[in-house]
């Protein structure tokens, strides 16, 4: 959004003067972003107020006509909740509101852009857009966040296996692995959080690249728009999209997480797994299949990653090599950032219904525990009777290799055998083979065990409410 300085014309079009006719049509069609930034209108006169109110301070405005054009904008904000749509001659947000201004106020409308360029306009209107869309997409999370909480409720006292390369591995609580998707969304949460801080720094004021030549109040201008900071360069305010690229760091990392989790669900979900059974509200069937159940919305979390991906790798793409300053290219961060927040707005609430709705069979859960998963125990066993840690290993693995040619569950040797694989190993060794006792070893903070799960629990809720 290039700026030049308005030439007053009819049409509104904020740049024109040197110009001896007009754009070719081609240029205008690549030119014109309303179709993108139409949705920053609601933020464009949020901040035309503030600007109108510093122009009073700085001896450009007078009471009344700032009082006029506020009003004037406020007509403007009721004609386009109403559906007023933009014209053939709106080459974007700031040209529309500008031309619905001046229907409003008349010529007092003109003096409203004195002192400011589009260019440090719709760095504002994008930082307030993104401040906001954070605290939705938050407000979301925090949705995911108490459904995981519900659910690890749910199976805080039930046994299932974990895996390490999709093998069993260990026997954890139920509740350990929902948890263990909570912690990283409770991580994209604080990013967010971090990301909407950055956002919070004013670039009005900083005029197209030098500064504003009107001596405008910059706190005073930061306070009413609700910023934390004043940005302290002018030439760089208007050419930094760091807050967006941090932005879609923040949902590139969550559609990974999203899409770890769904992946888990989609598997456990299963005919072969048969942990979890998908709600009838967040499944579809089969056009050909009737007996099919399709986890559809955790099959698309899956895929978003990548689309998340690709907007932040597009967002890069675009800001890599720019000379300082504003350049036309920066029109292209919106796209990005536009798309990411509303594929994420879009996905989240069907993430979090289908988990809501799952039911988990925590028979089948049980069951998939075997003997086998408690081999580690078996070795602590021997560790605890002062076997090294390396011969108690050698020991247990050569009974994992007999019970499997044996084609029986460790349970199922003779105590001989235990006995042959390590002096040190004593009757009650069969209990070490019960995923109960394999947890009850593991209430080290953030281990599985019933208690450190409880505590892990509790830990969650205090995070997300």
């Amino acid at each position: 959004m290039a700026d030049t300085p308005t030439d007053g014309a009819k049409s509104h079009k904020l740049w024109g003067g040197r110009f001896a006719g007009g754009p070719a049509p081609e240029l205008e069609a690549v030119n014109r972003s309303i179709d993108v930034d139409f949705r920053l209108w609601p933020f464009d006169i949020q901040l035309s107020k503030a600007w109108a109110g510093a122009l009073v301070g700085a001896g450009v405005l007078t009471a009344d006509e700032a009082a006029e054009i506020t009003r004037g904008l406020d007509v403007v904000a009721r004609r386009i909740a109403d559906g007023a749509a933009p014209e053939a001659s709106d080459e974007d947000v700031h040209t529309l509101i500008d031309r619905l201004l001046h229907d409003a106020v008349g010529s007092v409308a003109s003096r409203l852009h004195t002192g400011r360029s589009r260019n440090d306009q719709v760095a504002t209107a994008t930082r307030l857009w993104t401040r906001d869309a954070c605290q939705r997409i938050d407000a979301q999370l925090r949705d995911l966040q108490a459904a995981m909480v519900a659910q690890a409720q749910h199976l805080e006292q039930h046994v299932m296996p974990a895996y390490t390369h999709l093998q069993r591995a260990q026997p954890v609580s139920g509740a350990h692995w929902m948890l263990s998707h909570f912690w990283p969304i409770a991580r994209d949460r604080r990013r967010l959080t971090a990301a909407a801080e950055q956002a919070a720094t004013l670039p009005l004021g900083s005029g197209a690249i030098a500064g504003s030549a009107f001596p405008v109040d910059r706190s005073a201008i930061k306070q009413a728009l609700g910023f934390h900071s004043v940005s302290p360069n002018s030439i760089d305010a208007v050419g930094d999209r760091d807050f967006i690229a941090e932005v879609l760091f923040t949902l590139a990392l969550l559609g990974a997480h999203l899409s770890r989790l769904a992946e888990d669900l989609i598997l456990f979900g299963s005919s072969e797994f048969g942990f979890v059974r998908f709600g009838d509200a967040f499944s579809t069937g089969s056009s050909m299949m009737p007996q099919k159940r399709n986890p559809d919305a955790l099959e698309l979390a899956r895929g978003s990653g990548s689309r998340m991906l690709g907007d932040l790798v597009a967002l890069l793409g675009t800001i890599k090599g720019l000379p300082s300053g504003y350049n036309k290219d920066l029109q292209e961060d919106k796209r990005s950032l536009f798309d990411a927040v509303d594929g994420m707005a879009l996905l989240l609430p069907a993430i979090t219904g289908s988990l809501a709705s799952l039911s988990f069979n925590t028979e089948r859960m049980k069951a998939a525990v075997t003997s086998s998963m408690m081999a580690t125990d078996l070795a602590d066993y021997l560790v605890r009777k002062r076997v090294t840690f390396r011969e108690a290993h050698g020991a247990v693995g050569r009974l994992v290799r007999e019970a499997e040619e044996k084609g029986v569950e460790m349970t199922d040797l003779p105590f001989a055998s235990f006995r042959a694989a390590s002096a040190a190993f004593e009757e009650d060794v069969l209990n070490e083979l019960r995923a109960e006792t394999s947890l009850s070893h593991r209430e080290v903070d953030g281990g599985t065990g019933p208690a450190a799960v409880r505590r892990q629990i509790e830990a969650a809720k205090e995070a997300f409410l």
